[in-house]
Order: C-alpha cells, then structure tokens, then sequence
C-alpha cells in the first residue's frame, strides 16, 4: 500500500528538543498541530524543551517515605508524647 492508496499526507514539520544532556531530538507534527512545550528524550529519557540553551530540569523524584515519617511531618516529639500518655491513660483506665 503506497502513497497513493492512502491519500495525500499532512503536511509535517520537524522540530528540535534538547534535554539537559545535550540530546537532540527531532519529532515531526502536523503543521497545524500545536508544538508540546517539552518531549521526553529517548536516549535518557530526561525532559527536552526547544531551547537549546535552557533545557527543561529533571523532575524532582522524591524518596518513598513510610507512614511514620509522614506523621513526624505533622507531629512534633512533644505532640506525640502528649499522645502516648493520653493512650496510656486510657489503658491503665486512670
């Protein structure tokens, strides 16, 4: 099936992204679609933006955190003594 059995293609254009490493990237669009601000490189799979000067920055991948790390985030030590002593007041039924 060629060319001619599918009808004439749109239009394209190519566009370069470059990732913080220095990867070039060349998509092509439809000349009509609108161009994505960032794509992700295949080589490393970092952020790519059109500026070769000022590439898009890494996401920021936080660690995985525990659910009593998150409870440290809202409680201080002195909350969480308040607590447990309420708690074990509760069970010595004082």
């Amino acid at each position: 099936m060629g060319e001619a059995e599918r009808g004439d293609a749109a239009p394209r254009v190519r566009i370069s992204f470059w990732c913080a490493n220095d990867h070039e990237t060349k998509p092509s669009f439809a000349a009509d679609a609108a161009v994505p601000d960032s794509w992700d490189c295949p080589r490393c799979g970092l952020p790519a933006g059109t500026d070769r000067e000022n590439p898009p920055a890494a996401p920021k991948i936080e660690p995985y955190k525990t659910h009593l790390a998150y409870v440290k985030e809202r409680r201080s030590d002195a909350d969480g003594e308040a607590i447990l002593n309420e708690a074990l007041a509760k069970l010595r039924g004082e």
